[in-house]
């Protein structure tokens, strides 16, 4: 007799018996006791959780004679489905019989009742490999199925059958086997088969299983091959290829603490091994998540399936660093081991990788930076020019000092320029100011008197201001649209779309790919007020012109209007009374929305 490989041995004939998946027993267990099992079911989940298991198991509950709510494993039925000798129960693989003509003979057999039991049972395993069409012929068939036939599939790609065959069946979805169940499982398989493993070779086993029975027991299978009644963690390193989580400790706690030395001798040692480098680098990056996760999760042991005495040494590890380090540690690490898949020397790639990493305990935050800056500024505050009145000669000889209550003009002075004693005297120096810069008119509201008391002179700006760079369209332009936006959202959504702005002549040129992303805005009176807009922002005579990608012009142009009352606001007698008093010069004259 051929030998029998453990997930074929140790499969389970009974509910009672299966791993890690209660809800769902319980469930299809209460379905049969209630006489209220759905005709068509889907069991889908990761590959070795039962998912064709169960089925098989429904089917031999289905049709058992001694139980109607669990199979006995002991009457004929149960007997001729374990050994697969059932005329009545039909499994199918889905990845080698996928086409329409395997699912209209199948049909065609539906017809008929079962041979010697009460139903005929439908088991398609990997149901998501059927073609579409074979779906479609199955749809009919699976929505009002024959009384004497029930239907059951597993698939491992859920996403994969049509939503017409999902919302025909009753989904189970099952979920990984939690560690612990598979440490308990796996310890209860090797006292059976008279073998002693070590508690720390069945948690190498467990988590190398990765929540799949199947891939446990083949890993045991393995392992019992090895010879010898005891094994050991070091045993199973050897047996299996793998690297032990004291060798990633050793390496993380190297890389941590900078010792390259170290870091590299480690990965010296594992690649002299034969370790697979990809394998090596994925189980160092699990490794550093563990370290992430124990720092700073309070309750870890539920989101990592690791052993106490593993834990006990990562959260011993993590509580020596800060989440800055491990974090950074990790995203190098991350970042260079994706990039490594396209290296044709690894080795080199991983050694890189780490010395990087070893630098990365320097990184100093930048909160940490920023609060050290505002400790030196705190430390030596600038010193800032005091506040004097400024003084204008006048055309005529005399002065002509600010009047009371004014505000005067407070010019900050950098450190390494600062006056000193005996030099020209501030209002000199203000004047020299004014002599350069210009000075905005003030202009009052047009039904006040024009004499010369109801003037209000304008306040001379600081020299921070004066000395303000002219905006340019194409720098600027971001703030244009954000200008924009605060007065009118739709307008700037559509210069949003542009795909340049650049002026020309006294033009703002804004270009478009699509006519009609700017049709709105060519408008009479949106071209009138985005030309406000503009001349506000930029303090600038500017018109507006549209272009179209294809090189046509937009129909409308604007900003005529506009200049034209700028003129005659700058040849009102007030202004020119103003700048005759303050001998000084329009800078600008603002006739958008926020002046008003």
């Amino acid at each position: 007799m051929s030998y029998l490989v453990l997930a074929r041995k140790c499969r389970p004939q009974k509910f009672q018996d299966v791993v890690g998946q209660s809800t769902i027993v319980r469930i299809l267990q209460n379905a049969l006791r209630r006489k209220r099992v759905a005709h068509a079911m889907i069991f889908s989940g990761v590959r070795g959780v039962g998912k064709t298991t169960l089925a098989r198991i429904m089917a031999k509950a289905l049709n058992c004679h001694n139980s109607a709510e669990a199979p006995c494993d002991h009457c004929s039925s149960c007997e001729e489905i374990k050994a697969g000798t059932s005329l009545d129960l039909h499994e199918i693989d889905g990845a080698s019989n996928r086409g329409i003509q395997e699912i209209r003979d199948l049909k065609e057999n539906l017809r008929f009742l079962p041979t010697k039991e009460k139903y005929k049972i439908i088991i398609i395993d990997e149901v998501h490999m059927l073609t579409m069409e074979a779906f479609n012929a199955l749809l009919k068939t699976l929505e009002e199925p024959p009384e004497h036939v029930f239907f059951m599939f597993a698939t491992t790609e859920l996403h994969k059958v049509p939503i017409t065959i999902l919302s025909r069946c009753q989904r189970y979805e099952l979920k990984r086997i939690a560690f612990a169940e598979l440490v308990s499982f796996f310890a209860k398989i090797a006292d059976q088969e008279g073998m002693n493993i070590s508690p720390a070779a069945l948690d190498i086993i467990a988590r190398e299983a990765d929540g799949s029975v199947r891939d446990g027991l083949g890993l045991l299978d393995q392992v019992f091959s090895f010879g010898g009644e005891t094994v050991t963690e070091d045993d199973l390193t050897q047996i299996l290829g793998l690297v032990d989580n004291r060798v990633f400790a050793r390496l993380a706690a190297a890389l941590l603490a900078a010792d390259l030395a170290a870091a590299l001798e480690l990965l010296h040692d594992i690649y002299g091994q034969g370790m697979n480098t990809k394998r090596f680098s994925l189980g160092l990056l699990q490794y550093l998540r563990s370290l992430l996760i124990c720092k700073i999760c309070r309750q870890p042991e539920a989101i990592l399936d690791i052993s106490d005495q593993e834990m006990i040494d990562l959260e011993e590890i993590a509580a020596k660093y800060s989440i800055e380090t491990l974090s950074n540690i990790f995203n190098i690490i991350f970042q260079g081991v994706d990039g490594m898949r396209y290296s044709s020397y690894p080795r080199a790639a991983l050694e890189m990788i780490f010395i990087k990493a070893a630098h990365a305990g320097n990184i100093v935050p930048v909160s940490s930076l920023l609060g050290r800056l505002d400790a030196l500024l705190a430390a030596e505050p600038l010193e800032l020019a005091s506040a004097q009145p400024v003084t204008k000669s006048t055309g005529t000889g005399g002065t002509s000092s600010l009047a009371a209550g004014q505000i005067p003009v407070s010019a900050p002075v950098q450190e390494s320029q600062k006056i000193e004693s005996g030099s020209k005297s501030v209002a000199a120096e203000h004047r020299e100011i004014l002599k350069h810069k210009d000075v905005s008119a003030n202009i009052p509201p047009a039904d006040s008197p024009a004499d010369e008391e109801n003037l209000a002179p304008p306040v001379p700006a600081s020299e921070d201001r004066l000395a303000a760079p002219v905006r340019a369209v194409q720098r600027d332009w971001d703030g244009f649209v954000g200008h924009v936006k605060e007065r009118k959202k739709w307008m700037a959504s559509a210069l949003e779309l542009s795909v340049k702005a650049r002026e020309k002549n006294n033009e703002l040129i804004i270009k478009f790919d699509d006519s009609s992303e700017c049709l709105y805005l060519q408008e009479p009176e949106n071209i009138k007020l985005l030309a406000e807009f503009a001349q506000d922002f930029f303090q600038r005579e500017l018109t507006v012109k549209i272009v179209v990608n294809d090189g046509r012009l937009g129909d409308k142009l604007g900003g005529g209007e506009a200049q034209e009352e700028r003129r005659t606001l700058a040849r009102d007698p007030r202004v020119e009374m103003s700048l005759e008093v303050l001998g000084g010069e329009i800078a600008g004259i603002r006739t958008g929305p926020r002046s008003r």
